[in-house]
């Protein structure tokens, strides 16, 4: 008898579950499309329908034209010809997110053309200087971009840890991964703690020239204010090249521990024991995935080893964790339950991830890794299983981690706690923490770098002690009663217990500005919390909204909900 299914057999027999597997996109098929084709469309560009899918599934669009220019060139006849007919152009990546940056749900036969980069624009080159640095296209694969720098020696200290996002998608929403610097480890050359965007040397865009009423190719260097609000612009720009500072590539080791308890991970300053901050003095890279009604979360914990430890296995490739793509069908068969409504499984459904997990490591010899940066940090495969995730950072100094990671974790367990007692079980999926630097110009190896306005890892002027973001992304499974009243409750409560010595942030890829209709629903959010916190005595907010509407005033490059929230 078969003892257990691959979870992309799983997701795809589970029809009746909101837990199916993630297809991005699809063709479709002319004799079943229905939406007018846009008129007098460039030559030599094909042009085809396609239905959009985001990670979750909750961002779906049947029919939307979409191209995929062979040159960057051709985008600039696409923007001429999008301002001259009252279209939108959105950069296409690999859908990898959540939020609806790229486009919002409904908007099947508007305007919308999305312009895929990913099958042409993927090209790399190493140039001349130091530091280290890779010019590369906005549609290459994080995965693709840090092989071809490993083949060469070469590395990044953080980034995200799927490797099916593109370079133009990472630096749209300021992609990050884990790591500040371990108590006495000094940085390397061209590397950074804060995320893909900081490592910008120059950028090429796609703007608007009042001169000669066309869009043109641009080039901005990090030392040009412009820059500076479009190293995260949210896709409200078209960044079609990017020249990025790169390191050393660094040998790691990854341990995974599944014997903390979240009382002594998370207990409060000063009480001992393994706590989370604890374990980044010693190797500044960890991140906690913390299942539903356990007591063990799973911690791993990367360290700079140039030399194999022993007892760890060397790795050659990413993706290191086979159990997280082939769950057991007793597993299977209970998320299936709880996304078809029996949410009083949550609990079973926590504690038997967790056990996959901990029968995984051992299983597969995974509790000891060590290999290059890559290899061990890309561990997300586009095949893990679909959810929904509100996302955050908290900024602050980092001396105050483990306060802030007590405080938060407490206010969870209370949450979650209270929710059960009322029969309910919103979070049925990991609590995931990491801890990262922050955008520091100081970190960029030109004098005179533009910090980024609207990163969600943008030192605060007024508050320059504040070195640190620590991120919070709580799992639920699409569709999940209550999951959006309780990450309304979590949101509010964040905002108002962070606030003073600490401030937060949205992570804008994921979930965030909730009302009980969903993510990015409520107003005051969006029109006044989020941007305040940006502005903290400067500018920011608004300097990148002006920027972005001088380099794009007919709006080609935005969608409505970015007309809502970037708005002067």
């Amino acid at each position: 008898m078969e003892r257990g299914i691959s979870r992309r057999t799983f997701l795809r027999s589970a029809a009746a579950t909101a837990a199916v597997a993630w297809l991005p996109a699809f063709r479709v098929a002319r004799a079943d499309a229905s939406c007018p084709a846009p008129p007098a469309f460039p030559r030599n560009i094909e042009l085809y329908r396609q239905a959009y899918r985001n990670w979750a599934g909750d961002i779906a669009v049947d029919d939307v034209w979409t191209c995929a220019p062979s040159r960057a060139e051709q985008i600039l006849l696409l923007a001429d010809w999008a301002a001259a007919y009252g279209y939108r152009l959105r950069a296409q990546g690999m859908r990898h997110n959540w939020s609806p940056l790229t486009i919002e749900p409904g908007s099947a036969c508007e305007e919308i053309l999305l312009v895929d980069t990913t099958q042409h624009l993927t090209g790399m080159t190493l140039l001349d200087g130091e530091p280290a640095r890779v010019k590369v296209q906005a549609g290459a694969t994080m995965e693709e971009l840090l092989g071809y720098l490993q083949a060469a020696g070469l590395g990044m200290t953080t980034f995200p840890a799927p490797g099916d996002v593109t370079v133009g998608g990472v630096l749209a929403i300021d992609g990050h991964g884990a790591a500040i610097p371990a108590l006495g480890e000094t940085r390397k050359s061209g590397h950074t703690y804060g995320s893909v965007s900081n490592m910008v040397l120059s950028l090429t865009a796609i703007v608007w020239d009042k001169r000669s009423g066309r869009y043109r190719l641009r080039e901005f260097d990090r030392r040009d204010p412009a820059c500076a609000a479009l190293l995260v612009n949210l896709g409200r720009a078209f960044i079609t090249e990017v020249t990025l500072q790169v390191g050393s590539n660094d040998m790691l080791r990854c341990e995974s521990f599944v014997d903390i308890p979240a009382s002594e991970l998370f207990a409060s300053p000063g009480s001992g024991g393994r706590t989370f901050a604890s374990v980044l003095e010693g190797s500044g890279r960890a991140e906690a995935i913390w299942f539903p009604f356990t007591e063990y979360p799973w911690v791993k914990v990367w360290t700079i080893s140039d030399e194999k430890p022993a007892g760890a296995r060397r790795v050659d490739g990413p993706y290191n964790y086979p159990f997280t793509d082939n769950i057991p069908a007793p597993l299977a068969e209970l998320a299936g339950e709880i996304v078809r409504g029996n949410g009083h499984m949550t609990p079973t459904f926590g504690q038997m991830s967790y056990e996959v997990v901990r029968a995984g490591l051992l299983a597969t010899s995974s509790m000891d890794l060590w290999g290059a940066s890559k290899d061990v940090m890309l561990y997300v495969r586009p095949t893990t299983m679909r959810v929904t995730t509100s996302g955050s950072a908290v900024l602050a100094r980092r001396s105050a981690i483990q306060q802030v990671l007590a405080d938060f974790c407490a206010q969870y367990g209370r949450m979650v706690e209270t929710y059960r007692q009322r029969g309910s079980y919103p979070m049925n999926m990991p609590l995931q923490l990491r801890v990262t630097g922050l955008d520091h110009p100081a970190e960029v190896e030109m004098n005179g770098a533009s910090p980024p306005l609207i990163s969600s890892l943008a030192p605060r002027a007024d508050h320059p002690e504040w070195d640190v973001a620590i991120w919070f992304d709580a799992l639920s499974f699409p569709g999940t009663p209550d999951a959006n009243a309780f990450y309304q409750e979590l949101e509010e409560w964040m905002h108002q217990h962070f606030s003073g010595t600490t401030a937060v942030r949205p992570e804008w890829s994921k979930g965030w500005a909730y009302t009980g209709d969903g993510p990015w629903t409520r107003s005051e959010m969006l029109t006044s919390t989020i941007p305040d916190g940006f502005r903290a005595r400067t500018r920011g907010w608004d300097e990148a909204i002006e920027i972005l509407d001088q380099l794009d005033p007919h709006r080609v490059f935005s969608n409505a909900f970015l007309d809502r929230l970037l708005r002067a």
